[in-house]
């Protein structure tokens, strides 16, 4: 098998150009102050942005792995900002975080924003910290799927024309036990 076709599955999990990029969008400055506070521990580069648009404006320059909303902001709602980023940005895990709950707007921001997670304020800093991490996590085990299933796709089309240029070269003899069979090579 050739180098550019092995794949080191644990390889492709380490794999990080960068640290984690987490947007918190909140249009309270206070609120993204003191996040940004309580996640300084953790490993994640943290951006904020104080409404929809400038969050929008933001994933237009950046790759951004996970962003965690509000709801209740002026100019676009946290739902309507969660599900122009699942329209956009499919693979950026989406969060809520916000401080005016109820099971319409938890439904909502499932059914219409895609989110994967909905915290309450105030929220436990490790608490949130921790859905972060495992959000981040499902990121890259999707992401190391993609790959694999890229390079599986590669693999078979080099299988086929293998096949095409020398016939029969994929075939496997077995015995009667399912025993692979190594025919000695024709003189």
């Amino acid at each position: 098998m050739s180098s550019t076709l092995a794949v080191d599955f644990n390889e492709l999990l380490e794999r990080t150009e960068r640290p984690p990029r987490v947007l918190f969008v909140d249009d309270e400055t206070l609120v993204l102050n003191a996040l940004r506070r309580v996640m300084r521990p953790y490993r994640f580069d943290l951006m904020t942005a104080t409404g929809g648009a400038a969050a929008l404006a933001l994933f237009a320059e950046h790759e951004i792995d996970l962003v965690v909303s509000d709801h209740d902001m002026p100019g676009m709602s946290g739902i309507e900002l969660l599900r122009t980023i699942a329209e956009r940005w499919p693979n950026t895990v989406r969060y809520m975080l916000t401080g005016k709950a109820t099971l319409s707007l938890a439904l909502a921001a499932i059914n219409e924003g895609e989110i994967h997670r909905f915290f309450t304020k105030p929220c436990c800093p490790e608490e949130l910290a921790l859905g972060l991490r495992h959000g981040l996590e499902q990121q890259r085990l999707l992401t190391v799927a993609k790959h694999l299933f890229a390079r599986c796709r590669e693999q078979e089309q080099t299988l086929r024309q293998l096949e095409t240029e020398h016939p029969g070269i994929g075939e496997i003899n077995r015995d009667a036990d399912g025993a692979i069979i190594l025919d000695p090579p024709e003189a």
